[in-house]
């Protein structure tokens, strides 16, 4: 075994982290986790011969961040100030009624603001077209007007995902005020110039010849999608406010 995955009493190595995460993180990575500790995230404990060992705490706050980004979509400086914000509380965690210490306490996810990132993540859910259906309540021939304008695709092997349930319930909650698929290509138009633009941004990041460079690019566009989704909320508020104001 190399250096990078031996254990000791000191703590866990690197390679040990990462056995223990992916099971639930199955695309967690060395770099990813190195990232993170460059971020200021984490911050392990380092050997005489410089080698990283991580604390239960350091895993379970991996744990955390990893979640927040899976199941929240929330950018790191918001993940940041949440796992500040706990550090800063004297009190300790009771985990099934037992009084934990703090270095070994299991950080509950903080409750965050609306994150309006979830484009991002990857969705592991695969449902069948009837599935979807059932799910959603519609009728076959919306959800094929919806494929037919582009709004609504399935994966490669024919499947759907969660954020299918979102869009189709979305699109048929609107069709009850009158609006028709074709009148939601404006949306899906808009959406994809906001989303070539972000690529253009995060692209050259993305492309750097080190490790941590896909990560930081990700991450960019984590925090451009928050920023281009409360802009866009913050124009309608106000166009709609306008209209109602004549």
């Amino acid at each position: 075994m190399t250096a990078v995955g031996q254990q000791s009493g000191g703590g866990m190595s690197i390679g040990s982290v990462l056995d223990r995460l992916r099971p639930d993180f199955p695309d967690v990575t060395i770099s990813k986790i190195r990232f993170l500790e460059a971020e200021g995230l984490i911050s392990p404990e380092r050997t005489a011969s410089g080698y990283r060992r991580f604390s239960i705490e350091d895993c379970e706050r991996l744990r955390y961040v990893l979640t927040a980004q899976r199941d929240h979509y929330l950018p790191l400086k918001v993940i940041k100030e949440q796992l500040d914000a706990l550090d800063s509380r004297a009190t300790v965690a009771v985990v099934d009624g037992t009084s934990a210490p703090r270095s070994a306490r299991i950080l509950a996810l903080a409750p965050g603001s609306v994150s309006p990132t979830e484009f991002l993540g990857e969705r592991r859910v695969r449902m069948s077209r009837d599935d979807l259906l059932t799910r959603t309540g519609v009728e076959e021939s919306f959800l094929l007007e919806l494929q037919k304008s582009g709004l609504l695709s399935a994966g490669p092997a024919g499947f759907y995902d969660e954020e299918a349930v979102v869009l189709v319930s979305t699109a048929a909650a609107m069709a009850q005020y009158g609006l028709e698929v074709r009148h939601l290509r404006a949306f899906k138009l808009a959406a994809d110039r906001e989303a070539t633009l972000l690529a253009q941004v995060a692209g050259p990041v993305a492309l750097g010849r080190d490790a941590g460079a896909r990560d930081r690019a990700e991450e960019l566009i984590r925090e451009l999608a928050a920023l281009s989704l409360s802009l866009h909320t913050s124009l309608v508020k106000s166009a709609v406010h306008g209209i109602l104001d004549k």
